[in-house]
């Protein structure tokens, strides 16, 4: 091996060393904790960073730490109604979903994309269970009725807003050394399903689970502020700041919505960082600088 070829492979040891030093305080910190992801844009469609996410997890899971996956499938939906003939359509950017579409995004979401993650957290060594709300009746639903500026209590069909989520389910499968997969959708009291935003599960389900952190992968950098800068350390009282002087509206809204909704209620941090960063998961967690934005959570 030539001399530079050897100094080159002691630069590349030492950085991944110190990768790894790094890391430990937050593995031994973090170890029997749980973690909420919600896996969603485009970490969930792009190849390499599906395989990355799926290791991602699996390592999670591995050095002690209990990841709960709870996903979304907008872009896979749409591509079944397109194929069937049928147009996506939405309210506040929430899914009008009449019953044909219902079937539609339950055959999607409980279905392909859920067995889909299953199958890829297996396939890389972790055991993992895909349910939805409807097993067990564990996310109990209620018809959401929507805001808009031209009359309130729009009505967009089986769309749903959590209830109650009785977490006896996913513990169990924590315990058993299991990784849950959960598809966000919800059950009402006559047995009818519902179609749950994924952010709002996930985030209602951090709460129940009294989890450490809830991460919200995204096809964004994290909170910018005016100037596109990425903000970070933030407090629950920052982000009111900035959704009343107007830097966080639009789509932001219901994502930042239900990580203020955990904040508030005992999930001690929420993380919203960039899907499209491979192993933004493993970066965001286990190193000092991390990769996106984090909301501090305060005690209740």
């Amino acid at each position: 091996m030539s001399t530079v070829a050897a100094t080159h492979s002691e630069v590349d040891a030492n950085i991944k060393a110190g990768i790894l030093a790094e890391a430990l305080p937050y593995i031994r910190r973090f170890s029997g904790s749980i973690v909420v992801i919600k896996y969603g844009g485009n970490a969930m469609i792009d190849p390499a960073l599906k395989e990355g996410f799926a290791k991602d997890v699996v390592l999670l899971k591995l050095v002690g730490i209990h990841p709960v996956v709870v996903h979304g499938g907008g872009p896979q939906i749409n591509d079944l109604l397109q194929r069937v003939g049928k147009e996506g359509e939405f309210v506040q950017g929430m899914r009008v979903t009449d019953s044909e579409t219902m079937d539609i995004v339950e055959m999607v979401l409980g279905g392909h994309v859920n067995k889909e993650i299953t199958s890829l957290l297996n396939q890389h060594g972790g055991k993992a269970v895909g349910i939805s709300g409807r097993d067990g009746h564990f996310i109990r639903a209620k018809k959401l009725f929507i805001n808009t500026p031209e009359r309130n209590g729009v009505d967009i069909g089986q769309v749903g807003q959590v209830e109650s989520i009785d977490v006896g389910l996913i513990r169990n499968i924590i315990k058993d050394g299991y990784i849950p997969v959960v598809a966000p959708i919800g059950v009402g009291r006559q047995g009818e399903a519902f179609n749950i935003n994924a952010d709002l599960v996930a985030g209602k389900l951090a709460e129940a689970l009294d989890a450490e952190k809830l991460v919200m992968m995204t096809n964004i950098t994290g909170v910018l502020d005016k100037e596109g800068r990425l903000l970070t350390n933030l407090t629950p009282q920052n982000i009111d700041d900035l959704v009343a002087d107007g830097t966080l509206h639009g789509g932001m809204l219901p994502k930042i919505s239900s990580a203020l909704d955990a904040a508030v209620n005992g999930v001690k941090a929420i993380h919203i960082i960039d899907g499209r960063v491979p192993h933004a998961l493993l970066l965001e967690i286990f190193t000092d600088s991390g990769v996106g934005s984090m909301i501090l959570g305060q005690e209740v």
